[in-house]
């Protein structure tokens, strides 16, 4: 018989592309998105949905704590808002979204580091999500100081929020282009913790407007927010 790809043990009886081979029911169920980087058009996927955001976003959820700790000794309240507001972009873009892939995410935070370089590095035909995201970074930046010293400073700092936020990424994902457990684990973690902030997010994508940054999301790591910030400003794009 063949033995699961994973345990070695039990038979192996579902198509693991991830794995590329045969894995046993108990392994998948398991280890699905936890410690193996599922493609997005695996069939178990689908199963449960529902069960495995909730599953893979409280994982995430304490990775995230850690990150953010660290987020602000190196860089303070300017750094963790840097971070907030991929979280929400992304949430905003993919939580509809069931073939989108971590890869993307990638992608778009490597385009934003890019564009802080001083050096003009040639990329190829920006995606629908760098775009995006750039944007928001771009009105986001707008309240920060525009000339001396401190716009250096704050351009050295989101450098490296997005430096710190590639091997977030891209560790928590599972380091394949075609997985889909960072977006899994943030879009539950948002969901299943901060439902309001889930629902306002939701409400502002399908309306097309910029989206407006929850002040208290998050205030600390280990914090909850206690309400959405609407914000002064809103545009069209």
């Amino acid at each position: 018989m063949s033995k699961c790809v994973y345990c070695g043990m039990r038979k192996g009886k579902r198509s693991c592309p991830a794995l590329s081979g045969l894995i046993c029911s108990q392994c998948c169920g398991e280890h699905r998105m936890i410690r193996i980087a599922c493609h997005t058009d695996c069939v178990y996927l689908e199963e449960n949905s529902e069960y495995q955001e909730k599953r893979i976003g409280d994982r995430f959820g304490q990775e995230r704590k850690e990150f953010y700790r660290g987020l602000f000794e190196s860089g303070g309240e300017k750094a963790a808002a840097l971070f907030n507001l991929i979280e929400v972009v992304t949430f905003s873009h993919f939580h509809g979204r069931r073939d989108g892939q971590d890869g993307e995410v990638i992608a778009a935070i490597q385009a934003l580091r890019r564009s802080l370089s001083p050096l003009h590095v040639p990329s190829g035909p920006s995606q629908v999500f760098a775009e995006q995201l750039k944007k928001e970074y771009e009105a986001f930046a707008k309240g920060q100081p525009a000339q001396g010293a401190q716009q250096m400073v704050d351009q050295q700092l989101a450098a490296d929020v997005l430096d710190r936020a590639l091997i977030f990424v891209t560790a928590f994902s599972g380091q394949t282009l075609q997985a889909r457990r960072f977006l899994t684990g943030l879009i539950g973690y948002i969901r299943v913790h901060h439902p309001e902030i889930a629902e306002h997010l939701t409400g502002q994508s399908q309306e097309g407007g910029r989206i407006v940054l929850p002040s208290e999301f998050p205030a600390l790591p280990s914090q909850a927010p206690k309400h959405i910030h609407t914000g002064p400003h809103q545009h069209h794009h």
